[in-house]
């Protein structure tokens, strides 16, 4: 959730800086009102999109090229992964920002719906009469001038020329529908009510609005037009879904743009920046991932045992929902790097050292203490359950929390168990330094094993670890 509103924001301020340095002193009003639209909502949608074809572009240079990785050290034994739920603090303060997220939206709902009873209560309690498909309100004791779908409202204090400017004026906004745009906005406030650029957005619709029914009303009298705009008395109440005639922050805009020469044709050519903008964040939002998803992208010289390349492709294939053709080739080379006829070369090569050796190849597996009474058959699943218990009660639980880590975090932890039953050459992996230091720590804390043999033989004995930490 916190990625995806990065991405809206992100997208919203890109738009609106477009906007602001090369449309907004432009006189194309129309063309300005469908890209505030536009782009405020493709901001919300784009983050959603995923073009498969950008992110297969992205992966042949930056994501781990999967086949070429699969024929390195075959020998690391696969455990089953361990599992540990992390404290509830990090789920406590993600409910807890959901929640305040929540009622802020219901807050928002709420003064909209306040707002909105106020126009209605308008309605019902001043006088009103029919002109052609308008309702034309007279607000009593009033000099307010604003505009609700098709509910012209004019304080019963505006006279004469005045109020037949503003009536022309407020027939623009009616018939353009411009409160359809501003409710839209409401919308957004109320979904996304702590974030500003939506209001920034609202504002730059509700000058907009004002320039596109000057530019249609203003007919041949600019200088009537601009005395009647300062001539009133500044009374209208702000309420963000209404378009009001009489508003003071907008009056010096408006005159201002009443005077401004109309844009040339070729000034249209602006409004292809769009189109690059729209295409970097379709590759952004295509090839980024939630930070709280195993991350596949690594080095491609990095040496990777084939147990967690065969951990990472079955994380991709999740990711991806479903088998690819990229998957295919990465199984096809696991297939055929790890056949059993390739490790007994090895076992068959003159000179062999039998000092490390791959757990299905022993005579004897390593064990815990106490597995070692029962079956060949029984002692993998109770070597298991021994590793599992021991780490999970083991590992720190606090430690994401602490590190304010969310979600999901894998950790790939390599260790040896040596000739003499002891724990060795212990590696870890993980998203964060002290994840793995703690990783580390465990596993050397391991009591003494039953070390494997291989004919009579004790033997060391590779094997790899996934941990998955879940908070």
């Amino acid at each position: 959730m916190i990625h995806y509103i990065i991405q809206v924001l992100a997208c919203q301020v890109i738009f609106l800086c477009l906007y602001d340095v090369f449309l907004k002193r432009e006189t194309f009003f129309n063309w300005n009102r469908v890209f505030l639209l536009a782009t405020a909502l493709l901001s919300v949608v784009l983050p959603f999109i995923k073009v498969a074809v950008f992110k297969e572009v992205i992966s042949k240079e930056f994501v781990l090229n999967l086949p070429p990785l699969l024929s390195q050290t075959p020998n690391t034994i696969f455990l089953q992964e361990v599992v540990i739920t992390g404290s509830s603090t990090s789920h406590s303060s993600l409910g807890y920002l959901l929640l305040v997220l929540i009622i802020g939206s219901v807050l928002s709902a709420a003064f909209f719906c306040l707002r909105l009873f106020k126009i209605i209560k308008l309605i019902h309690q001043n006088p009103k009469h029919k002109q052609d498909a308008v309702y034309v309100v007279n607000v009593l004791n009033s000099s307010v001038a604003f505009s609700f779908f098709n509910y012209i409202f004019l304080g019963e204090n505006l006279k004469g020329t005045h109020r037949e400017q503003i009536i022309a004026h407020e027939l623009v906004h009616v018939n353009q529908k411009h409160t359809w745009d501003l409710l839209l906005f409401e919308i957004l406030r109320i979904v996304f009510w702590f974030n500003p650029f939506v209001y920034t957005y609202q504002r730059r619709m509700v000058d907009l609005h004002e320039f596109i029914a000057d530019s249609k009303a203003v007919k041949d009298n600019k200088k009537q037009y601009c005395a009647t705009l300062l001539a009133q008395i500044f009374d209208t109440d702000q309420v963000s879904f209404v378009n009001p005639f009489f508003k003071q922050s907008v009056i010096k805009k408006r005159i201002i743009m009443l005077q401004k020469t109309k844009s040339k044709q070729v000034q249209l050519v602006k409004y292809g920046l769009v189109i690059p903008m729209v295409f970097g964040m379709l590759l952004y939002a295509s090839c980024s991932t939630d930070t709280t998803q195993p991350n596949l992208i690594t080095e491609a010289t990095e040496k990777v045992s084939i147990q967690e390349q065969i951990d990472m492709l079955k994380n991709a294939i999740e990711a991806e929902g479903e088998l690819t053709e990229t998957h295919k080739e990465a199984l096809q080379s696991l297939l055929k790097n790890t056949t059993v006829r390739a490790v007994e070369e090895i076992t068959e090569t003159e000179g062999a050292d039998f000092a490390e050796m791959p757990v299905n190849l022993v005579d004897k597996a390593p064990t815990f203490v106490g597995c070692e009474t029962l079956s060949k058959e029984d002692q993998k699943p109770c070597m298991a359950q021994k590793l599992t218990a021991f780490v999970t009660n083991n590992f720190n639980k606090d430690l994401m929390s602490n590190l304010n880590i969310t979600g999901v975090a894998q950790v790939r932890v390599f260790f040896k168990i040596n000739a003499d039953g002891k724990v060795s050459g212990i590696k870890a992996r993980a998203p964060h330094p002290e994840l793995e230091a703690e990783a580390k720590r465990v596993i050397s804390l391991l009591p003494d094993f039953i070390p494997g043999q291989h004919q009579n033989k004790p033997v060391t004995v590779p094997y790899f670890l996934p941990i998955k930490l879940q908070n």
